[in-house]
């Protein structure tokens, strides 16, 4: 249930919110009335997801700066998620963003779980052809959009370890090489916490706001922004968020910000940096 509802809203606490009603409606029900309790389960909480996203693409348009999607921590080569992997990278939940409340309800639906057209047409309530159109359109959408996971987790996680090695040695030269020529930065501090409030393209110019934000007074600052009026160690250490290795970086015992990379063809093509205390509070420090 929460697979479903995390894949379809992008939010781990909106997916816990709808599970928990999801739960307290199949408590009221009389089980020997259902002759399916998981197709049960999953149509009540592709229901809940799909309203609650809605709601929350309304809330969305008043988001301070880019949204990103909240990351999860997963377990690395887990056979039980080997079919599911390229739907939790965080690249791919940016590209889900993209489509309509049922469109990515329907591609969730079909791509990640494989259910039968005519199961997903009952759940969104909408006739079989007019499912497979849904279907057809987002396809084509995330196929146009969709980023290419072509490096192997050992690769992507020694590109990381560069990264976090040239961003705390302060080396331009380093981070630059590392990038892509058209190389973006995307920030989500969701007016709680600092982070830049457009997309920064260019390899200089995401490495120099990289190292800029590493200076002492304004790990300061966005200490004061989170309500952290100390300064406490700082630490950075990599974790599996995603299916993927990413960055935390820790102080006081928290989770400040978590760095995350599309890599692709051995160079960054995208860093994605998460400092919402909302989106990340639920993860803990290596």
């Amino acid at each position: 249930m929460i697979a479903v509802a995390y894949r379809i809203l992008g939010s781990v606490v909106d997916a816990e919110d709808v599970v928990q009603e999801a739960w307290l409606r199949w408590s009221g029900v009389d089980e020997s009335t259902v002759d399916d309790p998981k197709a049960f389960l999953v149509t009540v909480t592709s229901r809940l997801a799909i309203d609650r996203l809605r709601w929350a693409r309304s809330r969305r348009e008043s988001y301070v700066g880019p949204w990103l999607p909240e990351p999860i921590s997963t377990a690395p080569d887990a056979a039980e998620q080997a079919e599911l992997a390229d739907s939790v990278e965080m690249a791919m939940l940016v590209v889900l963003e993209t489509l309509s409340p049922l469109e990515r309800a329907v591609f969730v639906l079909r791509e990640a779980f494989d259910l039968p057209f005519a199961e997903i047409a009952e759940i969104i309530g909408r006739a079989e052809p007019a499912t497979r159109q849904l279907a057809r359109r987002a396809r084509e959408h995330v196929r146009d959009k969709r980023p290419r996971f072509d490096v192997d987790r050992d690769e992507r996680k020694r590109i990381t370890e560069r990264f976090m090695g040239a961003s705390t040695g302060g080396d331009l030269d380093a981070l630059i090489e590392l990038f892509s020529d058209q190389v973006t930065m995307v920030s989500d501090g969701g007016g709680k916490a600092r982070a830049a409030l457009r997309v920064i393209t260019g390899a200089e110019n995401v490495g120099r706001y990289l190292l800029s934000i590493n200076t002492p007074e304004n790990i300061a600052k966005f200490m004061v922004s989170i309500g952290m009026t100390d300064l406490p160690g700082m630490s950075l250490s990599l974790a599996t968020l995603n299916n993927a290795p990413a960055i935390l970086v820790s102080a006081g015992g928290k989770v400040i910000s978590v760095i995350s990379l599309l890599i692709s063809d051995g160079k960054i093509e995208t860093v994605y940096v998460l400092a919402n205390p909302d989106k990340i509070g639920h993860l803990q420090p290596s």
